[in-house]
């Protein structure tokens, strides 16, 4: 469940001259104002405009490789990272996501306090916190995100932390999420084996069990068969053309 953040203000006090300033930085939804990451990402793309089975395999080795990369450079994992934030904003971590701002390596932890949503990056190098930010409502829809968060987490006994860690021995975790159906009985976590390959899986929200996620599978599996029936000279309700 990832948040567009709009504004955030972060208050400094600082003594001068024996006297005391404030000092108020403003950071808009480009994240200019917070503090860098200590983890600086090499580019693994390379221009390859060949639209062939050589250039989709070429791009699947960069892709293998900066996940790898990422999986690696990231010394804080993503449980560490949710702790960290909670530190910082109380409340209740909904998401985190290890993402690349302009070349640098940041964990995105999404924190629900109250009816409040916030932002905070964590630095994946050494658990700084770089800024936290409050999401303003300009779309009007966190009402229905904070009631279904709240309906999906009611009676749950396992947190966005404990997924994390659940997960953990199944590769190298880069992201947590709560599935925005409000009926998820699960929170969703992306990992990175040892070769960049990417896996999905489940840990259920009371019980804390991990199974791997096959909705991508009977997504493709539904798609095939659409794409069967299309050259059978049928529509999807069985139907000649």
């Amino acid at each position: 469940m990832k948040r567009n953040i709009v504004i955030a203000t972060v208050a400094a006090l600082t003594l001068v001259g024996g006297g005391t300033a404030t000092a108020l930085a403003v950071t808009g939804d480009d994240g200019s104002g917070a503090q860098k990451s200590s983890v600086q990402l090499k580019d693994h793309d390379r221009d390859d405009d060949r639209d062939d089975d050589r250039g989709d395999a070429r791009e699947d080795r960069d892709d293998a490789a900066e996940n790898t990369a990422e999986a690696k450079a990231a010394k804080l994992t993503a449980a560490d990272a949710i702790k960290a934030a909670l530190a910082d904003t109380k409340g209740t971590a909904v998401s985190a996501d290890l993402d690349d701002e302009d070349g640098r390596l940041v964990w995105e932890v999404d924190v629900l306090n109250g009816k409040t949503w916030h932002n905070v990056d964590v630095d994946p190098g050494n658990g700084k916190v770089l800024g936290s930010w409050v999401d303003k409502d300009d779309d009007g829809d966190d009402a229905a995100d904070t009631a279904r968060v709240n309906s999906a987490l009611k009676g749950a006994s396992t947190s966005a932390e404990d997924a994390a860690r659940a997960a953990a021995g199944k590769g190298t975790v880069t992201s947590v999420d709560l599935d925005d159906d409000g009926t998820a009985t699960a929170w969703n976590v992306e990992t990175t084996g040892a070769k960049g390959a990417e896996s999905e899986w489940n840990v259920d929200l009371k019980t804390g069990k991990v199974t791997a996620d096959r909705s991508d599978d009977r997504d493709d599996d539904h798609a095939d068969h659409s794409d069967h029936d299309d050259r059978d000279g049928h529509d999807d309700d069985g139907s000649d053309d």
